[in-house]
């Protein structure tokens, strides 16, 4: 693999034993009953998973010499279906449509957008994903702590997420310039009215230093009917977003969901 192409995939290769062992692990208490490996670079995550006697499962890879390379190097037996393409390009109705695991040491950069595609699928069940360790606290914060934001609303609101271990920098080749974290997501059933919630979660972070209230005035909402939406959840017009836990913007997206 030239490292011309690394720089263009941002690719850095998993090569740490441990936390292969570590991911494989985890994903094999959470196991589902169909299994898509996302980004398998040169299949080291792939190649123990076969070991452990995975088969008949699909890989999804967006680099053409990667996709080359595990079609010469992952064995028959196994079954593999190789898939090149851009996850967030990829056509998920391609895949079984049955209970479905995700693993992934993900791209930082698509990172986000990954894990959300990946949530709102129908059929995932389960995933055991890599992020940069900021990301992943960023996942995993409670209201009022550091990095509390709409993507751990969203997150939180449609999975059970646990931290499976930390992984340092020397742990890739090439090395990234942060540190990793593991997490493990079990799918809880979203709430109705999801795009709506999507929404007012959104609009709420969308300006970080504003109260809730004034944050909502700003996407559109009417003063009457957010003050009468606080009012109704007991909570102060002082309020702000970083406050508020997953299940009270839920409420709170019900309270203004009956016009603007």
């Amino acid at each position: 693999m030239s490292g011309r192409q690394i720089q263009k995939y941002g690719q850095h290769f998993l090569i740490s034993p441990r936390v292969i062992g570590e991911i494989v692990d985890a994903a094999e208490v959470l196991k589902a009953s169909n299994f898509v490996e996302i980004g398998p670079g040169q299949g080291a995550l792939t190649q123990e998973f076969i070991k452990r006697g995975r088969a008949h499962f699909s890989v999804i890879e967006i680099d053409p010499e990667m996709v080359h390379y595990l079609q010469q190097h992952l064995p028959a037996a196994a079954q593999v279906c190789v898939w090149q393409a851009n996850f967030l390009e990829f056509n998920l109705a391609a895949l079984p449509a049955v209970a479905t695991q995700f693993v992934s040491n993900l791209p930082y950069i698509d990172a986000a957008a990954i894990l959300d595609k990946v949530l709102a699928w129908p059929h995932f069940q389960t995933a055991v994903f890599m992020f940069q360790k900021e990301q992943a606290q960023k996942i995993t914060a409670k209201p009022g702590e550091k990095g509390y934001g709409a993507l751990s609303v969203l997150s939180q609101l449609r999975a059970r997420i646990s931290l499976i271990c930390n992984v340092g920098k020397g742990c890739f080749n090439p090395p990234p310039k942060v540190d990793s974290r593991v997490l493990a997501f079990e799918r809880i059933e979203a709430p109705d009215n999801w795009p709506l919630i999507e929404r007012v979660v959104q609009s709420a972070f969308l300006h970080r230093r504003k109260t809730l209230l004034n944050a909502l005035l700003l996407a559109g909402y009417t003063r009457e009917k957010i003050t009468g939406a606080l009012t109704q959840l007991k909570l102060p017009l002082t309020v702000r977003p970083e406050e508020l836990t997953p299940r009270q913007f839920v409420a709170l997206a019900q309270c203004l969901s009956l016009g603007r």
